[in-house]
Parts: structure tokens; sequence; C-alpha cells
């Protein structure tokens, strides 16, 4: 099918080339991000149980490390119903610790290092990353953290195809000053 979306493009070798090797980056970049960020959080989400004396504690960061995968909820599915244990059992500090780790630095991670890691690598700004990568998860869901940075990347690339490059930009002429009159004649135009 990819052979067959080249043949029927209608661009020059060079063209399609080129936004199929920045697709492959785009997809790339993405998935290698993603998968760092859940380790990341899955890291920190083991760190912090392990502080604060939960048994298991490599385990459920494994655990919250896979579900950061899911949008928006990700190991907050793990985190959440542990604090909310913890306050209702009497623990509160440990509940509002492990609720100000979780929202601050676990639920964070994603948006810091997601842009960096996946902006780094496709050369496009954190803030289209970012943006990029929300829009696409609300309009295709959990595909959307693909999707939403390859068609912004895909967009920037075709953009880019058909503007001159920076180097190329004409300078603006200044114009000449007028002839005087008698010299430029009644009939005479430049």
């Amino acid at each position: 099918m990819g052979q067959r979306i080249k043949r029927a493009m209608p661009l020059s070798h060079a063209h399609k080339q080129h936004l199929f090797r920045k697709f492959t980056t785009v997809v790339r970049a993405t998935v290698k991000g993603n998968i760092a960020v859940a380790a990341s959080q899955g890291l920190l989400g083991g760190i912090i149980f392990s502080i604060l004396g939960i048994q298991g504690a490599l385990l459920w960061g494994v655990i919250m490390g896979f579900l950061s995968l899911l949008p928006a909820v990700g190991a907050g599915l793990i985190w959440a119903p542990v604090a909310i244990y913890f306050l209702l059992t009497g623990a509160t500090v440990k509940g509002v610790v492990l609720i100000a780790f979780g929202v601050l630095v676990i639920g964070m991670v994603d948006n810091v290092l997601r842009p960096i890691l996946v902006g780094k690598d496709t050369k496009m700004p954190d803030y289209v990353v970012l943006i990029s990568t929300l829009g696409g998860m609300a309009l295709f869901g959990l595909n959307g953290f693909v999707i939403g940075p390859l068609i912004a990347a895909l967009f920037m690339a075709s953009w880019d195809l058909f503007s001159p490059p920076d180097e190329a930009v004409i300078e603006p002429v200044e114009p000449r000053p007028p002839l005087p009159a008698d010299e430029a004649g009644p009939a005479k135009t430049r």
C-alpha cells in the first residue's frame, strides 16, 4: 500500500522522499518518546511507593509504566486509589504526599518530557508537539498520540517543500529615484 501511495502522489521523486523521511522520523520519535515517558513515570511512581513504604513498589512501578501509555489517566489509575486509601485509613500525610507527587511530578513528566524528546528528533517546536499530541488524542483517542504529531510534521514538511529556503529569500529592491521631467520626456516609460 505504501508503494501505491508513493506512485499516486503528484509530486517529484525528491519531494516524495522528503515527505516519507519526515513521516518515518516522526513515527519513530513519537513511539520512542512515549516509551521514554512511560518508563520515567513508572520509575518515579516506583520510587515514591518505595519511599512511602508500600509493598511491591517495583511491581507497582512497572504497572504504572505500562499504564502511562494510556492518555490522560495512565499512572493515576494506580497511585490515585492508593492515595485515597491512605486518606481514608488515617495516613493523611502519606496520602497528601502521594497526591502532590502524583499530580506535580508524575503527571507533569508527560507534559515536559514528551515535547522535548519528540521535538528534538522531529525538529518541531515543543509547543507544536504538545498541542498536536493533545489535539490528536482529543480527535483520534489513544492513536492520536502518534497521529497528531504526524499530521503536524507532515503539514510543516509540505509547507517547506513549496516555500523558498531562508537563504534564498529575495531582498526587496529599492526603487530608483524618478528622472527629472526634461530627461524622461512625456512619452518615455521605464
